[in-house]
């Protein structure tokens, strides 16, 4: 006589939960997840994965008889409990993985804490789902626009070809596409998805106001642009101690976050803060480089300043322009060779080692002023005259 089969109680707690699961995705609430298939749900992590069942919409595996799905060619009781877990992921709203009722042991990616990063961005947990949510908090405040380096915790981690690549460019694709594009190896995908998760993150529980809008720049930018917006307002010229502290300061604690240690040194050197200011091709023979490179690596921190602080440019000159026509009212003004040194290395007129004024005159503040405020100033004349002297690569 044959032996009748019994069912365990862990197949018979397998089989209530799909019965929940299936009368809660089966809800009005849900009547979107229905047309997407099995896979969207999937996590670059998960493991013993139902294959056989991946490609197939969910309305369909809802409308299949669980003994049907368990006599699956391929699906055994592991595979089986990687799909309830599946279901349970899709009937989250936040795409949290839900555990079994009660918890059928599973071991997890042993990598998994280790990927995650201080800002509790784990890239590993970054399913289609959650992938959505982030895309539509980006579209839905009106950041599609915005340069997707802006937002990088930092520039180092992210290739610099899509440093000012708006962020609607991604919001318009699925986390498959993307990491099926071309270039896009786990490296870039990795930034892309850092720079949606922390904007998510921010802006994910903010209502609309009509009479409010949502403002997002990196911290060390909000409080330079700031202080200067408050100095064009305001009259007078602050001294050198608070030129120093509240505009030099953050501006440069953003290139350390964004570059290099040879970019960093380079822009102190630069700036003049531990020692005195020298030449390029002093600096270059100090650092043993070409003097090309050495204004390569100045236009960089160019490319990090705009990036971050895309009006920037506009707002400095216009500050330097303010403090210029003030110094001239003024017996003895402050000193503001410091501050128009870091107008040169962060926002220069034009792009080092190119022909042009920033080539004839490298020393820092000496051509950091606009166009409109040449010749207004009689030291602006008599700095230019006397950069005119001497070799010229030799600035």
């Amino acid at each position: 006589m044959k032996p009748v089969r019994t069912t365990s109680v862990e197949e018979l707690q397998v089989i209530g939960r799909f019965e929940h699961l299936r009368k809660l995705l089966l809800a009005d609430g849900y009547a979107a997840h229905l047309d997407k298939p099995l896979v969207y749900w999937a996590l670059p992590t998960d493991r013993r994965l139902p294959l056989a069942l991946m490609g197939r919409k969910l309305r369909d595996l809802l409308d299949t008889p669980f003994a049907e799905l368990a006599a699956t060619p391929g699906i055994g009781s592991k595979k089986i409990r990687s799909f309830i877990k599946l279901l349970a992921r899709a009937a989250d709203t936040d795409a949290t993985v839900l555990p079994l009722d009660p918890p059928v042991p599973e071991a997890e990616p042993q990598d998994r804490a280790k990927a995650a990063s201080t800002n509790g961005f784990d890239p590993a947990a970054v399913s289609e789902v959650v992938w959505g949510q982030w895309r539509a908090s980006v579209i839905r405040h009106g950041l599609g626009g915005e340069a997707l380096g802006r937002f990088a915790p930092s520039l180092k981690q992210m290739t610099r070809v899509i440093w000012n690549r708006p962020l609607e460019h991604y919001a318009n694709m699925s986390l498959d596409e993307i990491r099926g594009s071309r270039t896009h190896g786990e490296k870039r995908v990795l930034a892309i998805l850092e720079v949606f998760h922390a904007l998510h993150s921010l802006i994910a529980g903010v209502g609309p106001q009509e009479h409010l809008v949502l403002r997002i720049v990196p911290r060390h930018i909000d409080a330079v642009e700031t202080w200067v917006g408050r100095n064009l307002q305001l009259p007078g010229i602050p001294g050198e101690e608070e030129l120093l502290t509240r505009f030099v300061d953050p501006l440069l604690a953003q290139v350390r976050i964004d570059a290099n240690p040879q970019i960093v040194s380079l822009a102190e050197n630069r700036l003049g803060l531990h020692a005195p200011v020298t030449s390029v091709r002093q600096v270059a023979r100090n650092m043993g480089l070409t003097r090309a490179r050495v204004y390569q690596l100045l236009n960089e921190v160019n490319d990090i300043a705009t990036v971050r602080w895309p009006n920037g440019r506009h707002q400095v000159y216009e500050l330097d322009g303010k403090f210029r026509s003030e110094a001239r009212r003024m017996e003895e003004p402050p000193r503001l060779e410091q501050f128009r040194a870091a107008i040169e290395l962060f926002y220069p007129r034009t792009r080092r080692g190119a022909s042009g004024p920033l080539e004839r005159t490298d020393r820092p503040g000496q051509s950091a002023e606009p166009e409109a405020a040449v010749g207004a100033d009689a030291s602006s004349a008599e700095e230019t005259a006397s950069s005119a002297t001497g070799s010229p690569s030799d600035r």
